[in-house]
């Protein structure tokens, strides 16, 4: 198992508790919805893949390693293996869309010749080779949201985690959206993402997860979105 949860807990200094004793498995290559209402703890679970939040109590495994014993100084290495896609781009405006990519390659240290190979491969993935040179202003939202999905993959993760990534979007360009996530997916990347997108959900069929009061209440494999927006 790529991720394994085991009774995790996670409560908020204020005494809010998102998360309530949570048990899950996700396998490599696997595509997975978390769905629920607005507040269910949907955030704070993507949040605890990549060790933005910690659990309270209880144990994450993501490929072998046990996230509640890993060190501060660890946490980046962990990152390496994990793209995260977020519903507000958090691209860096006063770089292009070649640099914005090649940024997360450089961080790493990977050598030059590297770094321009892998960026112009997921350009053309995500079908943005010839903006290479643009700026995030001069860029749709649509095509904004293609350059935080390349710039999510550029080093080859295990996992992409994606929090409502076509939350933003309009519907044409949320499906384009979600065709670059099945071509991730079919590359053998594993997919986590939180959506209230019911329409996508519904037609996609893959795994869903619901979360509503810190718990999962409902595991589906080819799963409906089972809310009403």
């Amino acid at each position: 198992m790529l991720i394994i949860m085991k009774d995790v807990w996670k409560t908020y200094s204020n005494g809010v508790m998102a998360v309530n004793g949570i048990d899950f498995k996700l396998g490599k290559g696997d595509f997975v919805y978390v769905v629920g209402p607005s507040g269910a703890g949907k955030s704070t679970f993507i949040k605890m893949i990549y060790r933005e939040e910690k659990p309270t109590k209880g144990h994450i495994v993501i490929n072998g390693v046990d996230l509640t014993k890993l060190k501060e100084r660890d946490v980046p290495t962990l990152r390496r293996r994990i793209g995260v896609v977020f519903q507000d781009f958090k691209l860096l405006p006063k770089l292009t869309v070649y640099e914005n990519v090649a940024f997360a390659l450089e961080v790493i240290e990977e050598r030059p010749e590297n770094i321009r190979r892998k960026v112009m491969d997921v350009l053309d993935l995500v079908k943005l080779k010839n903006k290479a040179r643009a700026y995030p202003d001069e860029l749709s939202g649509g095509e904004q949201q293609r350059v935080s999905i390349a710039r999510s993959i550029v080093n080859d993760p295990l996992l992409v985690v994606a929090d409502e990534p076509t939350g933003n979007l309009d519907p044409e360009t949320a499906w384009g959206i979600m065709d670059i996530f099945a071509e991730i997916n079919n590359r053998g990347t594993t997919i986590i993402m939180a959506t209230h997108n019911k329409e996508i959900v519904n037609t996609i069929k893959k795994r869903v997860i619901a979360i509503d009061g810190g718990r999962i209440v409902r595991d589906e494999q080819q799963g409906e979105y089972g809310y009403e927006n």
